[in-house]
C-alpha cells in the first residue's frame, strides 16, 4: 500500500468537514444503504452542537491503490495544542479558503505552523457559488498571507482548485467545473509526497494523540516513522526522561473511513493506533529494544489566559452536582492533562486550581465538558498571563478582524479604540467593510456582547494570538456594574417589574436567589443591592389606577462564554450541571462594604507614599 499523509486547514465555517464527508463517501467507504450523518468527523457532542472542529482526528481513504490518511485540524487558535501534534503526522496540508470570506484569522494560525514545518499547500478555494464569491481576488490574498508567513518558492508554487463541498465537487482552477471530487484526489496523489519510512529498519514510532478503550485501555495515535510492528512484539516507551521501559504490543490498528481496522501488521509511513502500555503520554516513543532510538518532543505554545477553579461554596452548593469536593475537581483536572497538552494545572493554596490554556474558549469547552459529566464547581475572571521579555513586562496581544456593515463601521473603530486596538488595515465595499486590529487579549473580554449589540448583530469577529507586547497600562473593559440580590428567597415578577429600569436581569419570576448572587447588570457603575423578593401586598381594594399592569422585559439568559465575559474580578461563575449562577466572591454586603472602604484607604495611602 502506498501512503499520502495530508492535513486540512480552514478557518471556522469555511466548509473543512463538509469536503471531508464528500472524500469518505465518494471514496466508496460507505455501504450504499448505511445512514450516514452530515459533518460525521465532528463526532464530539459539542463539536456538532457549536460547528467547530475541537479535537484533531484523522481518517483515511483509498482512492486507485492509494491511501490517503486524513487529518482533520481545528479552525481556531485555542485549539492550537491539537494543531501542533497533528501537523507532526504529515506530509502535505490543503488549505480551504472561503471565496468570499478569504484567510481569517485562524487560517493565519494554523498556516503558519504548517509553513514552518515545510509542508507544501494545496488550495481549495470553496464555495464559489456565492453571489459574493471573488475566487481570484482570494487566491492573491491567500498568496500575500504565504508570503507575509515567510513560505519558500517551493511553498508558494502551489495547486489551485474551486470546489463546492457541500455538492461533493471540485475542480481545477483553469478547467470548467466539475460533477465529483476526483480533481482534488488526482491533486493529492500528484502532490503530495508519497509516506516516507524504511520499512527495513527498526521500529520507531512517536504518540501524537490518545484515546481510551474500557477492554483496550489507553490507545496511542500517530505515525510509524520507520519499520514494522505487530501484535506481540515486544517493544520500549521512552518517555521525556529518556529511560525506555519495556513492554508488549497487544493490538495494531490502520483507519479506513471512520473506523479502526485492526491489523496483523503495520508499517512505515502509515497513521496507526496502538495498545499495550498504559502509562503512554503525548509525545513519547515507541521503539524496537535493539534501536531504542527517541524523537524529539513536540513542542506546544504556551497557555496565554488562566481561571481559578475552585468548590462551589455559595448557598445552593451540591444540589445540582455530583462530583462537588475538590479531590472530585483536581482528578478531573489530571485526567484531562493526560490528552489536553496545551493546558496548564497548578494547585493554589487551599482547595482553588489556576487552570491555564490557550484562550477563552479553550477554557470554555473544558468547562461545559465538566459540568455536563456531573461536576459543580466556581471559576473566577479570565486573567491573562503575563510574561517578562528581556526586562520588559509584556502582556499576549491579539490580531482581530472585525467583519462589519458599513453602517456600524464607526462604532465598532470607537469601540476597538478605546480598548487599546491599534488599526492595521481597513477594506471598505459597498454595503460591509473589514477591520484589522491588534490589541491586548484582556481588552476583548466582554467585547463580543457589545459587538453584537453594536452591529444589530450582523457583524463577524474573529481573533488570534500574535505574540506578546510590552503593557500598555490599566484597561476598563466592563463599563456597569451588578444588580445584587440583598435577601433569599424567590424572585417576584412585582419585583423585577419595579427595578427593571435600572438595568438588565439574568433571571425569571420564580427563580431562586440567594444572598450576594448577581441578578442582572446595573446601567450605571457601581453595584447596586435590590430586594427581588418583595411582593406586592394584597388587599380587597382596587383600582385601575393604581393596579398597573405587569410587563417584563425578557430576561438576558447568558451563555458559558458570555457569562465568564461577564464576570468581575470581585464575582465568581457558578457552575453546576443545571446552572449558571454569577455572585460576588464576598456573599454578605456589610462585608463587601468594609472591603470596598479598606481597598480605597489603601489605594489613598499608596497614592499618598507616591506624592511623598
Amino acid at each position: 500500500m502506498r501512503y499520502r499523509n495530508l492535513a486540512i486547514i480552514a478557518h471556522v465555517d469555511h466548509g473543512k468537514t463538509t469536503l471531508v464527508d464528500g472524500m469518505l463517501r465518494q471514496s466508496n467507504i460507505f455501504r450504499e444503504n448505511q445512514l450516514v450523518e452530515e459533518r460525521v468527523m465532528d463526532s464530539n457532542v459539542l463539536e456538532r452542537e457549536r460547528g467547530i472542529t475541537i479535537l484533531a482526528k484523522n481518517t483515511a481513504v483509498e482512492w486507485h491503490g492509494h491511501r490517503i490518511n486524513i487529518v482533520d485540524t481545528p479552525g481556531h487558535a485555542d485549539f492550537g495544542g491539537e494543531v501542533e501534534r497533528a501537523l507532526k503526522m504529515v506530509d502535505s496540508c490543503l488549505l480551504l479558503v472561503d471565496a468570499a470570506e478569504g484567510p481569517m484569522p485562524q487560517t493565519r494560525f494554523v498556516l503558519r505552523k504548517a509553513l514552518a514545518l515545510g509542508l507544501k499547500p494545496i488550495v481549495v478555494v470553496n464555495k464559489v457559488d456565492r453571489k459574493d464569491a471573488r475566487p481570484d481576488e482570494v487566491v492573491s490574498l491567500t498568496f500575500d498571507l504565504m508570503v507575509e508567513l515567510g513560505a519558500s518558492d517551493e511553498q508558494l508554487d502551489f495547486p489551485i482548485l474551486h470546489a463546492i463541498a457541500r455538492e461533493g465537487r471540485a475542480w481545477r482552477e483553469a478547467e470548467e467545473s466539475g460533477t465529483d471530487l476526483a480533481a482534488l484526489f488526482e491533486t493529492i496523489i500528484a502532490y503530495v509526497p508519497e509516506a516516507a519510512g524504511d520499512a527495513e529498519a527498526p521500529f520507531q514510532f512517536q504518540v501524537s494523540n490518545l484515546d481510551y478503550s474500557d477492554y483496550l485501555g489507553r490507545i496511542a495515535v500517530g505515525r510509524v516513522r520507520r519499520g514494522t510492528a505487530k501484535p506481540g512484539d515486544t517493544v520500549v516507551r521512552i518517555g521525556p526522561d529518556g529511560r525506555p521501559v519495556r513492554g508488549r504490543l497487544t493490538k495494531v490498528f490502520t483507519h479506513l473511513g471512520l473506523q479502526r481496522v485492526e491489523a496483523e501488521q503495520v508499517t512505515a509511513g502509515d497513521i496507526v493506533a496502538l495498545t499495550g502500555f498504559d502509562d503512554l503520554q503525548i509525545g513519547d516513543t515507541v521503539a524496537d529494544p535493539a534501536a531504542p532510538d527517541a524523537l524529539p518532543v513536540m513542542g506546544v505554545d504556551e497557555p496565554t489566559v488562566s481561571v481559578t477553579f475552585s468548590p462551589n461554596t455559595s448557598p445552593f452548593a451540591g444540589r445540582e452536582g455530583r462530583y462537588v469536593t475538590s479531590r472530585h475537581i483536581a482528578d478531573r483536572l489530571e485526567r484531562e492533562l493526560l490528552t489536553n497538552v496545551a493546558l496548564r494545572v497548578e494547585p493554589l493554596g487551599g482547595e482553588s486550581h489556576r487552570v491555564s490554556g490557550r484562550g477563552e474558549l479553550h477554557l470554555s469547552i473544558l468547562i461545559e465538558e465538566m459540568r455536563r459529566e456531573g461536576y459543580e464547581f466556581s471559576v473566577s475572571r479570565p486573567q491573562v498571563i503575563m510574561k517578562t521579555i528581556e526586562g520588559v513586562r509584556c502582556e499576549p496581544f491579539e490580531k482581530v478582524v472585525a467583519d462589519v456593515p458599513v453602517d456600524s463601521m464607526g462604532a465598532v473603530m470607537e469601540g476597538l479604540s478605546s480598548r487599546r486596538g491599534s488599526l492595521l488595515d481597513l477594506q471598505q465595499g459597498e454595503t460591509r467593510a473589514r477591520l484589522t486590529f491588534s490589541m491586548p487579549s484582556r481588552a476583548l473580554f466582554g467585547f463580543r456582547t457589545q459587538f453584537l449589540s453594536m452591529t444589530q448583530g450582523e457583524g463577524l469577529l474573529s481573533h488570534t494570538f500574535d505574540g506578546y507586547e510590552p503593557f500598555v497600562g490599566a484597561l476598563r473593559t466592563r463599563q456597569a456594574g451588578s444588580l445584587v440580590a440583598m435577601e433569599q428567597g424567590e424572585a417576584f415578577a412585582y419585583s423585577i417589574w419595579k427595578l427593571q429600569d435600572r438595568g438588565i436581569f439574568f433571571i425569571d419570576p420564580g427563580t431562586e436567589v440567594y444572598v450576594g448572587m448577581v441578578l442582572g447588570a446595573n446601567s450605571r457603575p457601581g453595584d447596586m443591592d435590590v430586594n427581588i423578593n418583595k411582593n406586592k401586598k394584597m388587599t380587597n381594594v382596587r383600582a385601575s389606577g393604581s393596579d398597573d399592569n405587569i410587563v417584563l422585559t425578557p430576561a438576558k439568559r447568558l451563555t458559558l462564554e458570555e457569562s465568564l465575559e461577564y464576570v468581575g474580578d470581585d464575582e465568581l461563575l457558578e457552575v453546576t450541571p443545571k446552572s449558571l449562577r454569577l455572585r460576588k466572591r464576598t456573599l454578605d454586603p456589610n462585608m463587601r462594604k468594609r472591603e470596598a472602604k479598606r481597598s480605597e484607604a489603601d489605594m489613598a495611602d499608596g497614592d499618598a507614599q507616591l506624592v511623598g
